[in-house]
């Protein structure tokens, strides 16, 4: 199977890019020789080769989930820009025409 300058084309389209001539001649180009690769990693017996979901034994690195008192409401309103009683109090965002 080989891209052509067609499936380029019509690739771009779908993604919604533009590309000059000299741009779709080296995509078609690079797609092919990827595709090339591909066969080559195709042809290569991988019978005793067992699937993996990773390349590297990993070991999950959690930590206790241990519960730690968080900031009271006067530390997390000490540095806030503008407030009122308890609240941040923020720019309105919403227009009301």
């Amino acid at each position: 199977m080989s891209v052509t300058l067609k499936d380029v084309e019509h690739v771009a389209q779908l993604a919604r890019l533009s590309f000059a001539d000299a741009e779709k001649q080296k995509l078609v180009g690079e797609l092919n020789e990827i595709l090339e690769y591909m066969d080559q990693l195709n042809s290569l017996d991988t019978t005793s080769v067992e699937p993996l979901a990773q390349v590297i034994d990993l070991d999950n690195a959690f930590r206790e989930d241990v519960r730690v008192p968080g900031l009271t409401r006067e530390e997390a309103l000490r540095n806030a820009p503008a407030r009122t009683e308890k609240f941040f109090k923020v720019p309105k965002v919403i227009d009301d025409r």
